[in-house]
Formats: structure tokens, C-alpha cells, sequence
């Protein structure tokens, strides 16, 4: 069964990361896996809210065989600490078994799941803070748009039309090579 991880509904997880920060420790990790919370399937036990942070962190528990579908995360590098349990990581294609103490590194792009084992998997998520959400169109499927910069006048600024164009319409001034 897929599961999405649910935020936990601890009072003190964001206040004692905003009390805490100032001396560096942030949450108690066996305070946290011994909650009723820690034994809910899907659950988010601590994330990181400090406001000004560069950073996102997680620490979720999946139940017994529960899964995070495939999925790839375009945008950022991921790294993976498993804290309790065991489950199976499926990376681009090949499985890896995971355990407590395991590190890894799930770089951008990769399809990656997750699979817990019969005793659950608990494991923290690290990566650089995501952007706020933004209205505007999505960049097409493929990559980064062509850069035109080579069909752009130096003297008047102007795009050429064409893709072979070698002098510009307006002024007649040689476009860059």
C-alpha cells in the first residue's frame, strides 16, 4: 500500500525547533520514536520550521510494508538517514536493502521508492529548502529552453526571426557567432 506520510500532531515539534535552535538541538530522536505518534503509519514525527532556514528535514515512519511510490524529484538532491527498521529502496532501477545507520544519497531526477520492511522504516530527509510556489507556465518537458543569446543584435537588441540568420534585420550589424 502507498502511503503519504501525515504530519504529526506533536504541540511542541515547532516550538521546540524555534526555542532549540539557538542552542543547535533541534529534537530528541528516541523522545520522538517512543510517541503514540511514532507508531502511526505515514506520519511525519519532526520537520524543520525554523522560518529562516536554507534547509528542509523530515523524519517520517512508514508502517510495516507500506510504500512511497516511484517518483522522481526533479529539482532537488535528497539525502536519506535511516534512523529505525529496515525496507528496501528502489534507486533508477536497482533495489537496495536498508537498515539503521544507513546513508543515502538520492541525486535529482532519479526515480526512487521506498518499500518498509515488516518492522516499519523510520528515516530522515534532507535537502535544500524548496522555493515558494509560483504562478507562471510550466517549463516544458526536455529541459531548459534553447538559448537564443546568438540570434540577439549587440547594437540594437532585437531577436532575428530566423535560426541561420548572420546579419541583423534592422541595422544590419553582424550577429554574434
Amino acid at each position: 500500500m502507498a502511503t503519504t506520510p501525515q504530519p504529526s500532531s506533536r504541540p511542541n515539534a515547532e516550538s521546540n525547533a524555534e526555542s532549540n535552535a539557538e542552542r543547535g538541538v533541534l529534537a530528541e530522536l528516541p523522545e520522538l520514536l517512543g510517541s503514540d505518534t511514532a507508531r502511526a503509519s505515514g506520519t511525519i514525527l519532526w520537520r524543520l520550521t525554523a522560518e529562516r532556514r536554507q534547509l528542509d528535514a523530515n523524519l517520517v515512519r512508514l508502517g510495516p510494508g507500506d510504500r512511497v511510490a516511484e517518483h522522481a524529484e526533479a529539482d532537488l538532491d535528497v539525502l536519506l538517514y535511516v534512523a529505525d527498521g529496515d525496507g528496501v529502496l528502489d534507486l533508477a532501477g536497482r533495489s537496495q536493502g536498508l537498515r539503521p545507520g544507513g546513508v543515502v544519497w538520492l541525486p535529482r531526477g532519479a526515480r526512487r521508492a521506498l518499500a518498509a520492511g515488516p518492522d516499519g522504516l523510520v528515516y530522515v530527509t534532507a535537502h535544500r529548502r524548496r522555493p515558494g510556489m509560483t504562478i507562471g507556465r510550466a517549463e516544458p518537458e526536455g529541459g531548459e529552453p534553447a538559448c537564443l543569446l546568438h540570434r540577439v543584435c549587440d547594437e540594437c537588441g532585437r531577436l532575428a526571426g530566423e535560426s541561420d540568420a548572420r546579419y541583423c534585420s534592422r541595422c544590419g550589424t553582424a550577429l554574434p557567432d
